[in-house]
């Protein structure tokens, strides 16, 4: 790449990049602490419990900055500079802030400067040296120099066991002991950025596959046939499958308990003492971090993974899809009518859409003693379970399919071949009315045939007492129903 393409694409970054946006803001001291103060400890806080700790914050800065708004409003304005995230809450009503990528990014540079730490310190080269390592030997496809190397391996452990017998060699140094913590710390700083990161991608996942379910036709259905099959798309990515892989590590309780044994033994060691508080609390809490971290982008996988599968099950993707499809026709035929008609040409006047338009004025406050009772209740005692009572009820609210098709079974059977709904009803009338009616129709739609070359007249009693007629299409029933 070229100087020229070079600061070009870094003009861009500069530009479009929100950690770079908070770097350059004039609030950042104020910023930078109180979102590390309230929003780094968790992963996210309630939209009014964040503006009441940012006011109480600010009372107190005011004697050392110029800050004359409300937590509220530079709330707003870090969300807007893409800093904070609003979202809706998982557990009650109201929404909750939480960091984006690019504010814990810089968050974590803006430590690195408070406190530099050494980057090259030799316990790291010898992890790079032990990692490099591994990866020449576990790719050599001759087994003849990794069985060599394996064995030489094993010959290195046997000699370290014969030392450590014996008392030749001693434990490790506690300034190598401290300069590891600080490793292991450093590279746990990054982790709820890039928990943040996976998460943002599970988002942008999510969109394009329901962009592609909207785009998708007949003839290239393959993402609604997975998903209708139950195969979650989400999860089958890649970041979908090394999340995975990393929770099970994270959440397996015989690797949990053996991470927060070492954890223990470590911080039980003399070396520890000479940690200061923040390593020491970081150290501790290191897996509640990473089972807390982890179990919040396996909900947003689950709840992605759920949503998109209920968009395709709900039909909604085809009303979207078909709104798409008419907003593209329109697009595509307002092109030619640009060579004959000018955007600014008089149209003339145009109906009204279904929306109805009302003032604000319009609206009355609601008044809760309108609601009040102007007479008292009374209590009526209990009555007797009446299982008559309760049977009318039901025949009231449901079609009585028992004693519908005990009449054609009836009919039936004093019959010669086969018999209409006219004639169950000729000699079993409808006791339901019209309810009877549909009742025998569906029935014989469900066991029967259905004559469309042929009508026939039904007849029943309304409730009033009035006799109603009907021309239906001849329905028959050939053999029992049940």
């Amino acid at each position: 790449m070229s100087a020229v393409a070079r600061a070009l694409e870094l003009r861009r970054l500069v530009d479009e990049h929100a950690a770079l946006r908070m770097l350059r803001m004039t609030s950042l001291p104020v910023a930078a602490a109180v979102l590390a103060e309230h929003l780094t400890s968790t992963t996210r806080l309630p939209v009014e419990d964040l503006h009441e700790l940012i006011d109480a914050d600010l009372d107190r800065l005011r004697e050392h900055f110029d800050l004359s708004q409300t937590g509220k409003f530079y709330c707003t304005e870090w969300r807007q500079a893409g800093l904070l995230r609003r979202r809706p809450a998982e557990a009650a009503r109201g929404e909750t802030y939480e960091l984006t990528p690019a504010a814990l990014g810089a968050l974590r540079y803006l430590g690195e400067l408070q406190d530099p730490r050494t980057t090259v310190t030799e316990s790291r080269l010898v992890s790079l040296a032990a990692q490099l390592h591994g990866l020449a030997v576990e790719t050599d496809p001759d087994t003849s120099r990794r069985i060599e190397t394996l064995e030489r391996q094993r010959d290195e452990l046997d000699e370290r066991i014969r030392r450590i017998r014996h008392g030749e060699e001693p434990t490790l140094a506690p300034e190598r002991a401290r300069e590891r913590v600080n490793d292991i710390l450093q590279q746990a700083q990054a982790l709820p950025t890039d928990f943040a990161r996976v998460r943002d991608r599970f988002e942008q996942l999510g969109h394009d596959l329901r962009a592609r379910i909207l785009d998708s036709d007949d003839a290239q259905r393959s993402v609604l046939d997975d998903i209708f099959h139950g195969v979650n798309l989400i999860a089958d990515s890649d970041e979908g499958r090394t999340f995975q892989a990393f929770a099970a590590l994270v959440l397996d309780p015989e690797r949990s308990e053996a991470f927060s044994d070492d954890v223990a033994q470590v911080l039980s060691r003399e070396f520890a003492e000479r940690l200061d508080r923040s390593s020491r609390r970081e150290l501790s809490g290191l897996l509640r971090q990473l089972k807390t971290s982890s179990r919040d982008v396996h909900r947003a996988l689950t709840d992605f993974a759920r949503g998109l599968r209920r968009f395709v099950q709900s039909q909604e993707f085809q009303r979207e899809r078909e709104m798409r499809i008419l907003l593209r026709n329109a697009l595509a035929e307002a092109v030619p009518a640009l060579r004959a008609v000018s955007p600014l040409h008089a149209m003339g006047e145009l109906s009204l859409t279904g929306m109805t338009f009302s003032s604000i004025s319009q609206p009355r406050v609601h008044d809760p003693s309108a609601a009040v009772a102007s007479t008292p209740l009374t209590e009526n005692s209990a009555a007797a379970l009446d299982l008559a009572e309760l049977r009318a009820l039901v025949r009231e609210s449901e079609i009585d399919f028992a004693e519908l098709i005990a009449d054609v079974n009836d009919t039936l059977a004093d019959a010669v071949g086969p018999v209409s709904v006219g004639a169950v009803l000729a000699r079993h009338p409808a006791t339901q009315g019209l309810a009877s009616v549909v009742g025998l129709l569906t029935l014989a739609v469900g066991q029967g045939a259905v004559d469309r070359s042929a009508s026939e007249h039904v007849g029943w009693s309304g409730q009033d007492g009035l006799e109603r007629t009907a021309t239906v299409v001849r329905h028959e029933f050939h053999e029992r129903v049940r």
